[in-house]
């Protein structure tokens, strides 16, 4: 019999507000607080807490080619040392995504890295959630 390894990281039952309130410095936490209202509103979803400090929203099934399956959020944000990780379940690189006048960003395949919300425009990073949910459902 084989076994598929589980993700790492799962859904806790971990309290996210006090999660966030722990979050230094204050802009950060600020920011965080921000972009967990924001990504409720656009899920529709409460925060769930991955792991130790992923804010997750929503949840989606997926499968590799080959046939390794697991579940993870459409959307979330982590609070990291230098910069706040937004994820975004989908290929950055997608057509239908245009990262123009987001602002001042770094990003990987499917993560974008902020200093500050004020660094970004809110606006083009909602329509670009919102977008990356379409694509993440549509697979």
């Amino acid at each position: 019999m084989i076994v598929m390894s589980q993700n790492k990281t799962q859904p806790t039952k971990s309290n996210v507000t006090a999660f966030l309130e722990a979050v230094s410095p204050p802009q950060k936490r600020e920011d965080c607080r921000t972009l967990a209202t924001l990504m409720q509103e656009i899920t529709c979803e409460k925060p769930v807490l991955w792991g130790k400090s992923i804010v997750g929203f929503g949840s989606h099934s997926y499968r590799y080619a080959s046939g390794r399956k697991g579940t993870w959020f459409l959307s979330g944000f982590s609070p990291r040392k230098n910069a706040i990780t937004l994820y975004l379940f989908c290929d950055l690189d997608h057509p239908a995504l245009a990262l123009d006048n987001l602002g001042n960003y770094k990003r990987g395949k499917g993560c974008l890295y902020i200093k500050t919300l004020a660094d970004i425009n809110v606006d083009v990073l909602k329509r670009l959630i919102k977008k990356a949910i379409v694509l993440t459902k549509a697979h």
